[in-house]
This record gives C-alpha cells, structure tokens and sequence, in this order.
C-alpha cells in the first residue's frame, strides 16, 4: 500500500508541475486562440493516457459464514503488485450550456496486475500445501465507456480550468468469468461486465490549432467483480466440511480502482 501511495502521488506531481508550466506559458501569452471553439454544439476529439489500477478489497467478518477469514481485519490476506497500463480512445463532446458539455469518451485500456495470497494460519489448507503457486497474475484489456458531465470555468485568456465526472461501463476481455476452472486449477476469475463512477480535475490549453486538455481522474468499482470458486469437500479427523476455498473464500467486496491520467487533444 505505502508503494502504491508513493506512485499515486507521484502521478498527481507530474500533473500539478504541468499545469503550473502551463498555466506561467499562457499568463504571458495575449493573443487568444480558438476564440469561438467552446460555442460549438457537437465537437470531437482523442486522447492518449496511462491507467495504475489496483483493487479494493474488503473482507468478510468472523462471524460471517465462511471457514476461511483472515484472523484479524488489519492483516492482509492478499497482497497486490500493480504496474502502469495505457489509454487510448476518442471524445464526443456535446454543449449543453457555456459551462457545462457532456462527453462520451469510448476507449480501450490495458493493465496488469500480480495478486499473491498468503496466510501463515491457514498453511495447512489444501490451497497452500506446498503444491499450488499462491501467485495469479492477472493482465486485463477492456472496453471502457464513459458518460461525463463537464463543469468548466470562465475562460480565462488561453486556459480554462475543469471539474469531470461521471458513470461508465467497462467490458472486460480478459475476465475468465465463464471459465470453468476456478483457483483451485490457477485461475483467477473476475465479471466481464463491469460499471464505475469516475471524477476527476483537468484544464483547457487552447492552441493556434488544436485545443490540449490534460486531465487526472479517479475510478471506482460500483459492483462486486469477484467470481467464486466452487464448493469442496475436504475430509478432517472427525469429518467432513465443505468451503469456497481460501482463495476467495475471505473475501466480501473485489472491485477497481485506480487512476488515469489522459492527455486530450480537441
């Protein structure tokens, strides 16, 4: 968590550097350029960007039903190395009001993730009885849908400052929802079908030819995005009990989230 924390803030530096770059260009700059593109009704665009996904993951209390729960609540049961996957997609941007456009911003985006699961109390589970690799390393290609509303400043000689936000939904390639072998044959499972909300801050460069709109947003999972392993049965000394499996057994919520950072050009 404290490395993940670490690549967040770095990701919010670089935007805040550049938007005091170049915010100190356009305050020396006095001829305003596309002075007449915010008055268009229906506009387009594309974008360029980087995505570092992560999951949240909340796990179920002890007196859930479940036999396999990590022993305390502030003890990880899994643990997760993200890394830095790209976006790419186009906007449709409609004008609503002098302030206010709403967007579609359709995309594919690609990341990777490594989750490890590991317990030292639960050892003994057949999940973990030295024959099975604790590590699945999920790599994900999706369809990203976006519907934002875009509240926007006065324009303010070249710049024009933003808040965005709003639901999307994300189809993912990648999901193995529909694969029958669960962890128990080392695969890890997450829905295909997924939705999100999203807000974020951004600001307006207007050019001689283009308008460049640089823009940091927060993605959060809406739905559950954990697909479960099948009962089993295990036998003990004095008997038999059947559990989902300690991969997924602990887990109550699985969602994304994550940050982007897109680069716009309108």
């Amino acid at each position: 968590m404290k490395l993940q924390n670490k690549k967040m803030k770095k990701l919010f530096a670089i935007f805040g550097l550049l938007m005091l770059f170049q915010t100190g260009f356009a305050q020396k700059e006095k001829i305003l350029n596309l002075q007449t593109f915010d008055e268009r009704k229906l506009h387009f665009g594309y974008y360029l960007g980087m995505n570092y996904n992560s999951y949240k993951i909340n796990y179920l209390a002890e007196d859930d039903a479940s036999i396999v729960i990590p022993p305390t609540p502030s003890e990880f049961f899994i643990d997760i190395k993200e890394s830095v996957g790209f976006n790419l997609g186009f906007v449709v941007d409609y004008r609503l009001h002098k302030n206010i456009n709403l967007r579609f911003e359709p995309g594919l985006m690609s990341n990777s993730k490594e989750l490890t699961f590991y317990n030292e109390d639960y050892l003994n589970y057949p999940a973990y009885d030295g024959t099975t690799n604790p590590v699945r390393k999920i790599s994900s290609t999706f369809l990203h849908l976006p519907l934002l509303l875009k509240l926007s400043t006065d324009r303010l000689d070249n710049i024009r400052p933003y808040v965005i936000g709003g639901v999307s939904y994300d189809y993912n390639f990648s999901s193995n929802e529909k694969n029958k072998d669960d962890n128990y044959a080392g695969e890890f499972r997450t829905t295909t079908n997924n939705f999100m909300y999203e807000v974020g801050i951004g600001m307006d460069f207007y050019f001689y030819f283009f308008k460049f709109s640089p823009s940091i947003r927060g993605v959060f999972a809406i739905n559950n995005e954990l697909v479960r392993d099948e009962n089993r049965i295990f036998e003990t000394p004095v008997g038999g009990f059947e559990i989902e499996g300690p991969w997924t057994g602990p887990i109550d919520f699985f969602g994304t989230r994550g940050i982007y950072l897109n680069l716009t050009f309108e």
